[in-house]
């Protein structure tokens, strides 16, 4: 069907319609409107004073309360955090845009190839193609005002032998400072090694800031990236508990998790030691993650459960980051057991078919009525590293559970293998704690010596 051009656009022509009628609220239109070509950066540099860095944005001292993440960020908000972080550029604009809406800012990610997943740096027309890619969508986002900074690549140098791959960020690096003098650069990587100061520092002059994603090792990254040669700004971009390469395993492999209370307790010492203590020349961090992620498990680095319900650590940031607590605050885990076996004291094995008992104790500030449900899951076989994406176990269905208050009696699985017992509390405010404990199911009380090789050494022996 032909249709007539006009001279302006259909929201031209709504702008001058309204603009007529309501010449009072222009303000109102370039919201409801938001023109890219209007835009105004923000400009965001990095100074010392007083011997301490921080970036300054609009002349005033700017330090990052953020989180890895771009839902619930009236949540965020409300914690006090001001700004969060992506690892790629998709659906950029409009992560930026509900970013500025509520007034926070983002350190946006360029998702730059991995060696691990088949990206080849000695490739050079691949390479090529990566920059070119990254040149053409740097002039869309340089200008929002939500932008804080690039961050070019996360953990590319995870399980990598290319270093070539430094030179392509010092490119990007580059040509970003080039196109946008407003925002600085930043790269980040898996854990802090002194190899990869070295090569950020000798190749890659563009970047200007060194980021670093700590769990467990955090509390030596404040004496180690001055010693391995980085005398300049960093930050802290993903930190939280003990990561699950970091923690005690049972004699079948599976990592113990961290309760939710533990975890809680985790992310106040660290934010408090190791952020918020040296400010000198960390200047900000992005807890991770804002959301939730199978990722091990389905609770272990989610500040949110899978129904968007808020865990005990998010009361902790709330407080360090505002200086005052909730209101409303999550129930604690004290103790948790399996047929008196406390979590990570014993490696815990059960009969097939067999009725088994668990006990969890917990205690809420406000005296709330707590709801509490169980699941049992097999160990997840789906892992993978660096947060790849990753299948949830499906749960085990129709084993026989009885509830009695802070008790349980249920039914371990009729086939031999490793499982994990999921107990979530909930208080009347919609906050959850939690806990799961690994065990494993053999055919017998002696899972190691099964009755037909008792008797084949018998056998032998006679």
């Amino acid at each position: 069907m032909f249709l007539p051009r006009f001279k302006y656009s259909l929201k031209q022509i709504f702008r001058l319609v309204v603009g007529a009628i309501f010449p009072v609220v222009p303000c109102f239109l370039i919201t409801f409107f938001p023109n890219n070509s209007q835009a105004q950066a923000v400009k965001t540099t990095i100074v010392q004073v007083n011997g301490q860095y921080t970036f300054v944005r609009n002349g005033s001292p700017y330090y990052v309360k953020g989180a890895g993440g771009h839902k619930q960020l009236d949540v965020l908000v409300d914690c006090g955090g001001n700004s969060i972080r992506t690892w790629s550029l998709d659906d950029a604009q409009e992560i930026l845009d509900n970013a500025q809406k509520h007034g926070l800012t983002v350190m946006m990610g360029l998702w730059v190839g991995h060696e691990r997943h088949g990206f080849d740096y000695n490739d050079v027309e691949a390479v090529q193609r990566q920059f070119d890619r990254f040149k053409q969508a740097i002039p869309k986002y340089k200008d929002h005002p939500a932008l804080l900074c690039w961050s070019v690549g996360n953990e590319v140098d995870l399980f990598y032998s290319n270093t070539k791959v430094w030179d392509a960020v010092q490119d990007i690096a580059k040509m970003i400072h080039e196109l946008d003098p407003n925002h600085p650069t930043t790269t980040v990587t898996a854990g802090l090694d002194s190899t990869e100061v070295y090569l950020i520092k000798t190749k890659c002059p563009d970047i200007d800031f060194y980021s670093v994603n700590t769990y467990g090792d955090i509390g030596n990254v404040p004496t180690n990236i001055s010693k391995f040669g980085w005398t300049g700004p960093y930050m802290i971009t993903e930190w939280g508990p003990n990561g699950h390469w970091e923690v005690s395993k049972t004699t079948w492999g599976a990592p113990i998790e961290q309760t939710s209370t533990e975890k809680a307790a985790t992310y106040k010492e660290r934010l408090n030691k190791y952020i918020l203590d040296h400010k000198s020349h960390c200047m900000g961090s992005y807890v991770f993650l804002w959301g939730q992620k199978q990722e091990t498990t389905s609770s272990w680095y989610g500040l949110f459960n899978e129904n968007g319900e808020r865990t005990e650590s998010i009361d902790m940031l709330q407080e360090a980051w505002t200086g005052k607590a909730p209101e409303n605050r999550a129930a604690a885990i004290t103790y948790f057991d399996i047929n008196g076996k406390k979590l990570g004291e014993t490696n815990t094995r059960l009969e097939a078919s067999q009725m088994h008992s668990a006990k969890i104790k917990v205690s809420d500030p406000e005296q709330d009525k707590l709801k509490i449900s169980w699941a049992i899951y097999p160990e997840s076989t789906d892992i993978k590293a660096g947060g790849d994406k990753e299948a949830k176990p499906i749960p085990v269905l129709g084993l026989k559970m009885k509830k009695n208050g802070e008790e349980l009696s249920f039914e371990a699985p009729k086939t031999e293998g490793a499982y994990r017992l999921f107990v979530t509390i909930t208080d009347k405010g919609g906050k959850v704690t939690y806990a799961n404990y690994p065990f494993f199911v053999a055919p017998n009380s002696n899972p190691k010596q099964p009755a037909i090789q008792l008797k084949k050494q018998q056998l032998d022996i006679n």
